[in-house]
């Protein structure tokens, strides 16, 4: 079920008068509530793929339970070793077992053996890369004391299934969502109508800005080989943008419908393309990935503590691991890559921490030096996404090579490419929009509130855009991931 459907339009309402008009005395049939909601949300894309999160959910309930009354040190690892195989042997299996296959086959092609093996037709579960990761999490906290283990099935079902995030994010910690779910929870009319606010935003950003520009990239992409350098430079901004207004939107939505059911969700993005270096933009970009990754990968291989050959392998291992998290293709892997390199510099010479306010904090416009710096990392980004976007190494590499060819220097021009013009006015818009509300925990949080007229009048604003100027419906970008 997609946030931006009619299934969706219609299923949030009934979930919202059953929760707080008829379970809203009991805080068990309430999240009793959620966990069926939640699993006819997901089982509406695929009612088989129900049994993996169920499975999921009892494997690390159990490991959980069993953590709490074991002492015994190897005994202890061997629990959470347990919990990290199931769940990282589904996350494999399903994402990963053709790539690797694949890449076998290829290897031993290579040295001029043949070998002949049949791919399986293997279906990704939607969402199976953000669960997994979350209820991990669980597990390793308890195993590290951090957290104590739930008795609460019920809720700790409803922590993993939770439908506004359940499929792409935010990656909740279970230090942070599952207590949220043993505590009472009453209506809150200003939490509700930010929610509301937050989910307006979130639809914007997705069927307005990503959907518009989706329709240009993909076109840009798919005949890529036909068009000059200036127009593969524009179709990499669009993906820029593409990506950016679909995933963050997309997370705006979720923790919007969360606040209408009392949840808080940890912000995912904090307005990553005003970032004025790489150090910045990853902690501005999915930053519950961002973090996960840093608390469960980097600091546990030693972060930046040890020599400087060790502290070059833990970025290089980061940053590979969290491009191939999002897929079984090397163009991934080469983007995760691109981004260690970019990384690396600013780690070793200690200027990692040098951007920890918002730009321009505080101001209208940022100095000459923080737009120079702005500029320079939004150029890397989207020299990065080429990578993200491409099918394949080749054609990747192919894309690039046009760019960087005498045809760059020629006009932008592709087939009905004047009718491109309104999407970059509305993404001009939408800059304009994320700017003013940059020191937000998103755009439109504080704009216009202390004037109703005014933000009445802007509301409606962003309603005409989305009902004109939607594009054609788009799947998700990290559905697939």
């Amino acid at each position: 079920m997609f946030f931006n459907s009619i299934d969706f339009a219609i299923f949030l309402p009934i979930v919202f008068v059953l929760y707080w008009f008829v379970t809203n005395r009991n805080l068990k049939l309430q999240n009793v509530l959620l966990v069926v909601s939640s699993y006819v949300f997901y089982g509406w894309w695929d009612w088989r793929f129900l049994s993996l999160i169920l499975f999921s959910t009892a494997v690390d309930y159990c490991v959980g339970r069993a953590l709490a009354n074991q002492e015994v040190v190897l005994k202890r690892r061997a629990l959470l070793w347990t919990s990290i195989l199931v769940n990282i042997g589904f996350l494999g299996f399903f994402k990963y077992y053709n790539f690797f296959l694949d890449n076998f086959v290829s290897a031993f092609s290579f040295f001029g053996t043949t070998i002949n093996v049949n791919s399986l037709n293997i279906i990704l579960p939607v969402g199976i890369s953000f669960y997994t990761f979350q209820t991990l999490s669980y597990t390793i906290d308890v195993y590290k004391r951090k957290l104590n283990p739930t008795r609460d099935f019920i809720a700790f079902s409803a922590f993993v299934s939770f439908f506004p995030q359940l499929v792409a994010g935010p990656i909740e910690r279970a230090t942070n969502l599952l207590p949220q779910f043993y505590k009472s929870r009453t209506f809150e009319y200003n939490k509700a109508v930010d929610g509301l606010r937050q989910i307006l935003w979130g639809m914007f950003k997705k069927v307005v800005i990503a959907d518009n520009c989706a329709k240009y990239a993909n076109y840009i992409f798919n005949n890529s080989d036909d068009l000059n350098g200036s127009t593969l430079v524009l179709g990499a901004v669009f993906f820029t943008f593409q990506i950016y207004g679909d995933f963050s939107g997309y997370s705006d939505i979720a923790i919007g419908v969360s606040r209408l059911f009392g949840f808080d969700l940890k912000q995912n993005f904090a307005f990553p393309y005003f970032s004025r270096d790489m150090s910045e933009f990853w902690r501005r970009w999915h930053m519950s990935l961002s973090t996960w990754f840093r608390d469960y990968l980097y600091i546990p291989l030693g972060g930046s503590r040890g020599q400087l050959k060790t502290t070059i392998r833990n970025v290089f291992v980061i940053f590979t691991v969290s491009g191939f998290w999002h897929g079984a293709n090397w163009t991934f892997i080469v983007w995760g890559v691109l981004n260690a390199l970019y990384f690396l510099p600013i780690l070793l010479t200690k200027n990692n921490r040098n951007h920890l306010n918002t730009i321009a904090e505080g101001r209208y416009l940022p100095s000459l030096k923080e737009f120079g710096l702005m500029l320079i990392t939004f150029g890397l980004t989207v020299f990065a996404w080429i990578f993200f976007r491409a099918e394949n190494i080749h054609h990747a590499f192919s894309y690039i090579s046009t760019i960087f060819s005498s045809s760059l220097f020629n006009a932008p021009y592709f087939k009905d490419g004047t009718l491109a013009i309104p999407t970059i006015i509305l993404i001009v818009f939408f800059l304009c929009v994320e700017w003013f509300g940059r020191e937000n925990k998103y755009a439109i949080e504080q704009m216009f509130t202390k004037s109703k007229w005014k933000s009445w009048c802007f509301y409606y604003l962003i309603v005409i855009l989305i009902f004109v100027f939607a594009g054609s419906k788009q799947e998700f970008i990290y559905f697939q991931f």
